[in-house]
């Protein structure tokens, strides 16, 4: 095997002679000295994902201090050849070859802990599901590598609802291992007074874990702040350290150079519900590395190709077979190196490659994994925590591009979380299931996901999906499908509500029929206004009536006046009456038009006149931009009741959250 700057001069070389004049900057090879800084910031903001993995399935299967040390190697070492296959490349078709670290996917910790429990009977010793996780392992890597040209065709069966609520429910569900971590030490308490005292120090460390790392969030930006959660395993370790409360012993006892072999724990076991359980964490993270490609494309000035994809996945699968094979876990992209390369603006893959390098030559070196290992309990419930309730920040914010509105998306969000959160909170249900379901119900992801996928399936693939309710007419509810059969005029009439008096905004909108989705119906009608011209979007916003009037003396026709019976004015005092009508006729006097507001933009009177004065200071091309998005929200609020008149229960159940 050749060294590294040996290797590395060599692929320098064979650019250099390369036809094309200059190399792309994902290709370029940083000078050594920068190559190594730069690839040890890399491990840097990595380690502490990677090694959080191992330490959480280990506790989760009881496993000891011994073995989670291979468990820590072996993941290391994995890690760095995986991370090397993904940037460097391995032929034309493995490999997608851009800056990308490998890492163990968090999707896969859950289902991992509920497979090794149910491979292994009671009272035997707790390493001997291993073999059936990595049976399933090195099975879906194996899967994972042949579909990966075809995988695009499989994206749309994953929309945002599936991997949202995914991701929701990874994290929630996950959150029930941390504070297992948490109250560890309280549970193997002899007595009363022992749990009391040591649940008093596990909290301490746990929370005080946490305070670290919103602490290094909040004062640090850049790379600093990527390695909040590393900076506070370290100092509470320290500190645990201090109190008593960390054995170091095993760091002695532990190897300076060794290699966890392949099938450490045995002949791999294949089990078909663990293979499925698997493919469903796959399939989430095949999407996810999808994303991260993408974006890591538009971070370097890469155009991304669907060959790409399936090159990366390619890699996916491959890592993961070796995952299996050497004693470590599934791999996916991770999100947090590609904010690095974003930060650092250093697109060479060949930073990666090396920071790989790196992860190898740690996962020979037992003592730093024994060292890891010695990390308490609580510490790591505390990062973990953290890290677990990120993953689900993440899922809310991919359902929250999703139209919940639409009860069917409601449906599958709902059900899934449920079923994940039931068997999360009662455990004890999976020991009346069959061996066979006791994967399926011992990991509330597992449960979870396939909810998700199969409602999914049920509601938008299966025969022909319902078509949402949109609107009542005439005490009729219509839905999609009623909308895309409309003729011109009884479209208007049904949609003529959202604009005052002028009616052009809902011809043109139409015009874009068959809608897809009532997301896609209700940006019509912005489209529509957005494309006016200059003199159709004044006189349409003219058309309102001033929002002074509307408070104040109750003007406007009916729906105006529905409009603005949210906004909480309360008592409005002689001297605010004034105030608001020195607002309207400033606003008229420099833009001849009505102050037109939606109310939803506004909290109360206070509000509502900062924000008019504020106005009143725009140039006029700013503020006649600002008034055609008033508008707009306007209409966009009136489209929110029509369906909330079709949906009544979910719009009271929406309002009632919406009163505490």
């Amino acid at each position: 095997m050749r060294p590294f700057n040996t290797w590395i001069k060599v692929q320098e070389t064979q650019m250099a002679s390369s036809p094309s004049s200059a190399p792309h900057p994902v290709d370029q090879i940083p000078p050594f000295g920068k190559l190594t800084i730069l690839g040890i910031q890399h491990v840097l903001a990595f380690y502490a994902g990677a090694v959080v993995v191992p330490l959480v399935i280990a506790s989760g299967l009881g496993l000891d201090k011994h073995t989670l040390v291979h468990l820590i190697n072996a993941d290391l070492l994995t890690c760095g050849i995986a991370t090397i296959i993904q940037s460097a490349g391995i032929g034309r078709f493995i490999g997608v070859k851009l800056p990308l670290i490998q890492g163990v996917t968090f999707t896969a910790v859950s289902p991992l802990i509920a497979i090794g429990a149910a491979a292994t009977p009671a009272g035997a010793d707790p390493r001997t599901g291993l073999a059936t996780m990595y049976g399933s392992i090195i099975a879906v890597g194996l899967i994972v590598f042949l579909v990966a040209p075809f995988f695009a065709k499989l994206l749309r069966f994953f929309p945002p609802i599936v991997t949202g609520t995914l991701l929701t429910v990874m994290g929630t569900t996950l959150l029930s291992v941390s504070a297992g971590d948490i109250v560890a030490w309280a549970d193997k308490a002899a007595d009363d007074a022992a749990k009391t005292a040591s649940t008093y120090e596990a909290l301490g460390l746990a929370f005080g874990t946490i305070a670290i790392i919103i602490i290094i969030q909040r004062l640090f930006k850049g790379f600093m702040g990527t390695l909040s959660v590393l900076l506070a395993l370290l100092i509470m370790t320290a500190v645990a350290f201090a109190m008593g409360k960390t054995d170091f012993s095993g760091v002695g006892e532990a190897s300076w150079v060794a290699i966890t072999p392949p099938f450490y724990f045995g002949i791999p076991k294949f089990s078909l519900t663990a293979i499925i359980a698997m493919i469903i964490v796959m399939a989430v993270t095949a999407v996810e590395t999808t994303g991260d490609v993408f974006a890591t494309g538009e971070v370097v000035g890469k155009r991304i190709a669907p060959r790409d994809i399936a090159n990366a996945l390619r890699a996916d699968g491959l890592s993961t077979l070796l995952g299996g094979v050497l004693n470590s876990f599934p791999y996916t992209c991770f999100a947090q190196n590609v904010g690095l390369v974003r930060l650092t603006r250093v697109k060479s893959r060949w930073v990666v490659t090396a920071a790989g390098v790196f992860m190898i030559i740690l996962g020979l070196l037992p003592k730093a994994a024994a060292i890891v290992a010695a990390i308490p309990q609580p510490v790591i419930g505390g990062a973990s925590l953290a890290m677990f309730a990120n993953v689900a920040v993440v899922g809310i914010q991919t359902l929250s591009k999703v139209d919940l509105r639409d009860n069917r998306n409601a449906v599958i969000v709902s059900t899934s979380i449920g079923l994940a959160l039931l068997v999360t909170l009662k455990p004890g249900i999976v020991t009346v299931m069959p061996s066979w379901l006791q994967i399926i119900f011992g990991s509330g992801v597992t449960i979870g996901s396939l909810t998700a996928i199969i409602l999914n399936l049920l509601f938008f693939h299966i025969g022909r999906p319902a078509s949402p309710d949109v609107a009542v007419v005439d005490g009729k509810k219509i839905n999609l499908d009623d909308v895309n059969a409309m003729d011109r005029d009884q479209f208007v009439a049904t949609f003529s509500s959202m604009f005052s008096s002028h009616t052009w905004p809902v011809e043109r909108a139409w015009e874009s029929r068959p809608f897809a989705s009532v997301s896609e119906l209700r940006s019509s009608f912005e489209d529509a206004v957005l494309a006016a011209s200059p003199e159709e979007a004044e006189e349409l916003i003219a058309s309102y009536t001033d929002v002074v009037s509307l408070v104040l003396d109750g003007a406007g026709d009916e729906q105006a006046s529905s409009d603005t019976s949210s906004l909480s004015v309360g008592e409005v005092s002689s001297e605010e009456a004034e105030e608001l009508r020195a607002l309207a006729a400033a606003y008229h006097e420099k833009f001849n038009r009505p102050l037109v507001i939606c109310v939803d933009n506004v909290v109360d009177r206070k509000h509502l006149l900062s924000s008019g004065w504020r106005r009143v200071e725009h140039s006029p091309a700013r503020e006649a931009r600002f008034a055609l998005g008033e508008v707009i929200d306007i209409a966009d609020l009136r489209f929110d009741q029509l369906v909330a008149d079709a949906n009544p229960m979910r719009a009271a159940w929406d309002a009632g959250f919406e009163r505490l």
